[in-house]
C-alpha cells in the first residue's frame, strides 16, 4: 500500500512539473503564443560639443555659441563689444 502512495504522489509532482513548464513556455494553456515584445527604448540624444566662454570660464553647448573675434562666448553680454 505505501508503495502505491509513493507512485502515485511521484506521478502527480511529475505532472505538476511538466505543468509548470508548459506554462513558462506559453503552452497549450496559453494559447502557444510567445509573450508580447516590450517596445525598443529610443536612442539617446547625440552629444554635442560643449565650449569654454572665453570670459567667465563656464562650458556650454556649441549650438549656444556667441563668437566673437576667433573666440566663443556664453552669450552676447560677454562678447567684447
Amino acid at each position: 500500500m505505501t508503495r502505491l502512495l509513493f507512485w502515485i504522489a511521484l506521478a502527480i509532482l511529475v505532472i505538476a512539473a511538466i505543468r509548470s513548464k508548459l506554462r513558462k513556455m506559453g503552452g497549450p494553456g496559453q494559447g502557444g503564443q510567445p509573450a508580447p515584445r516590450q517596445p525598443q527604448r529610443p536612442a539617446p540624444p547625440a552629444t554635442e560639443k560643449m565650449l569654454q566662454c572665453a570670459h567667465c570660464g563656464v562650458h556650454f553647448p556649441a549650438s549656444e555659441n556667441v563668437p566673437a573675434n576667433g573666440r566663443d562666448y556664453c552669450c552676447a553680454a560677454h562678447a567684447p563689444q
